[in-house]
């Protein structure tokens, strides 16, 4: 494939926040790592936290792949709030100024990484002002209502400032990828039904995510079989919407019954401190070990190979890329019975009742202790992976929906 010389993919992404690493970010830096791959000149406008979540998972610059990024120092060391908004205001200004005005404009595709305002509103200021170039949203996860925080089901709360900022900014996202948004990405097919006039004209697609088979094929060559250690894995944010509190309580249902059974926890995030304490104050630290966030390489993937049971607890999610990698080492999983599960995760996963600890916990010592049932899951997997997930297939399908709607052209 030739270089683009009509137009180029425009990745905005001045979202990420922190250490930890959210589908969105993967999504947007594995679509700039397989399209600059493919020769499509990939630009990506970013901050600081953004050339981090790159560098994380070894996306570098390249003639295809260009990565500029902004200084938000001092403001983004004030706090979460201070620097939010911030972004916000920054990112309108990085629009306004992107071009000098008398400086001829190829074709773009703007792609905003995130449904957060400092993705989105510098995509729609861009597109008014160049009235040949397209809008590529993304809408990965519906904010819950405010009074019911991240659970799918469940009684009301009291609501956080956080979480009402999050609910109602949402809604003014919503509104401007309803209206001006030539295309939308969503991560799971029941979410399409939220933009109905894209639908049904044919601008949505579900992303979903991928797993880059053929590198991790080579991390298999190259560590080897290794001896299983632990009986269940797990590898996300340590956020209310993962679960991770009600994981701790499900591990020691299971120990209940395999007192010397493992737990590995690989992530990091806001609920780093009340994850250790529940630990250590359920005397579990011989049975969970926490590593913090893990970079791909040999001592994750390591993990990774050493595993048996890949645990899923989301409470509230659009479908999850931790599991696909699990799988794709061999690894079935088990979660609730989320409604995004049912079309992201159609086999290879234990799906058991919503909020159901208990049935939670015999499903994990069901598939640690029955050979067949854990081997039959196990392949279901494997297929599912090896059909449907890898990221070189998935983008070859992306790039021939997009063509034919006239996004890109070559």
């Amino acid at each position: 494939m030739e270089v683009m010389n009509k137009n180029d993919f425009t990745i905005i992404a001045f979202s990420p926040f922190g250490s930890g690493l959210s589908g969105g970010d993967r999504i947007f830096i594995e679509l700039a790592r397989q399209f600059s791959a493919q020769k499509i000149l990939t630009n990506i406008y970013t901050w600081n936290a953004g050339v981090l979540m790159c560098k994380k998972l070894s996306l570098q610059e390249s003639q295809y792949c260009r990565i500029k990024s902004y200084n938000m120092s001092p403001w983004c060391n004030l706090g979460f709030f201070i620097c939010y908004l911030y972004r916000i205001c920054f990112s309108i200004y990085f629009a306004l100024f992107l071009y000098k005005p008398s400086e001829k404009v190829p074709q773009k595709i703007f792609y905003s990484a995130s449904d957060f305002l400092m993705d989105v509103l510098p995509a729609v200021i861009l597109k008014w002002r160049f009235h040949n170039s397209k809008w590529v949203g993304t809408f990965y996860l519906t904010a819950p209502n405010p009074f019911k925080g991240f659970r799918e089901s469940g009684g009301l709360q009291f609501p956080s400032l956080h979480s009402i900022v999050y609910y109602f900014s949402q809604k003014v996202v919503y509104f401007l990828l309803k209206k001006q948004a030539d295309f939308i990405f969503v991560t799971s097919e029941p979410d399409t039904n939220k933009f109905p006039l894209h639908k049904t004209e044919g601008k949505t697609f579900v992303i979903q995510g991928g797993v880059d088979l053929e590198y991790i094929n080579k991390w298999k060559t190259k560590i080897g079989k290794q001896k299983k250690v632990y009986d269940g894995i797990f590898m996300g944010r340590f956020h209310e919407q993962k679960g991770v509190l009600e994981l701790i309580d499900i591990w020691k249902k299971v120990i209940g019954t395999i007192p010397n059974a493992k737990l590995v926890m690989i992530g990091d995030g806001p609920l780093w401190e009340e994850v250790k304490n529940k630990i250590d104050k359920n005397g579990l630290r011989n049975n969970i070990l926490l590593t913090g966030y893990l970079l791909d390489g040999e001592e994750k993937y390591k993990i990774f190979s050493q595993s048996k049971l890949f645990l899923h607890p989301a409470l509230y999610d659009s479908g999850g890329m931790s599991a696909a990698e699990a799988m794709a080492w061999d690894i079935p999983a088990i979660a609730f019975d989320l409604e995004a599960l049912k079309s992201y995760y159609p086999q290879g996963v234990m799906k058991v009742p919503f909020g159901d600890l208990d049935a939670f916990a015999m499903g994990v010592i069901r598939l640690l202790d029955n050979k067949k049932d854990y081997f039959e899951l196990q392949q279901s997997a494997k297929q599912l992976i090896e059909t449907t997930w890898d990221w070189k297939q998935r983008v070859n399908r992306l790039l021939v929906v997009i063509k034919k709607k006239n996004l890109l052209y070559t």
